[in-house]
């Protein structure tokens, strides 16, 4: 039997990075190595912090006014959200309000809530973490980032510290790269100007040669000069 769905609700005002989240997540299904199959996710994407608040409190609802061990009260568990991932940047509902209203709701199991960003500010991130973010992700995401997600789905909070560290070492090793990267350009750069160099000196030497004789010098006499 395979592991059990991670049920992650994606929230982002941009259609286009949620279908990205989407596909991404939904094809990062396997691969578990020696713990086993990884599990799938379960996605359910909205467009604001508004409508994932609804969801949320209508799910936890349904589940409160039902007895814990009615079949209905197994349905609506079946049905509860793992983990939220939220864009930061949205309008009237932001991610960090989004994050704050989760964390109100006063579940004695509150959700774990994954901020995402294409900016990497600091300030943003610290924020983030001290109201209960579980990690900050930059956007666009990649693969080692959704391991990071399953792991936020069933693991207590990282230090501050720590995630502003593996957020810092992303952006590191894209400085890096573009380090090297700029490097070579400024290498091949200078290589260019010498061989610009060199090719006008021999213009110049040809146009100097062409016109003494075209002034009537003999041969040797350029030859010499």
């Amino acid at each position: 039997m395979g592991a059990e769905a991670v049920r992650v609700l994606v929230v982002d005002d941009s259609p286009v990075d949620r279908r990205v989240v989407e596909l991404l997540l939904r094809a990062h299904c396997g691969g578990g190595g020696a713990g086993g199959e990884a599990a799938p996710f379960h996605v359910t994407a909205v467009d604001s912090g508004k409508k994932a608040m609804e969801l949320l409190g209508r799910r936890r609802g349904d589940r409160d006014h039902l007895t814990p061990s009615s079949p209905a009260a197994a349905a609506a568990n079946d049905q509860a959200i793992d983990i939220v991932l939220t864009d930061y940047c949205m309008p009237e509902m932001t991610g960090y309000d989004l994050l704050k209203a989760i964390k109100a709701l006063g579940s004695p199991n509150p959700i774990p809530v994954v901020v995402m960003s294409s900016e990497n500010e600091p300030q943003r991130i610290s924020r983030c973490l001290t109201a209960g973010a579980e990690d900050f992700i930059l956007k666009p995401l990649k693969i080692n980032d959704v391991q990071r997600l399953r792991k936020c789905s069933g693991a207590t909070r990282p230090k501050s510290a720590a995630a502003v560290a593996a957020v810092a070492g992303d952006d590191d090793r894209c400085c890096n790269t573009v380090m090297n990267a700029s490097s070579f350009e400024v290498s091949h750069y200078f290589q260019l100007i010498f061989k610009l160099i060199l090719l006008a000196y021999a213009v110049l030497c040809l146009s100097q040669l062409l016109h003494r004789w075209s002034n009537g010098s003999s041969l040797l006499s350029l030859w010499c000069a």
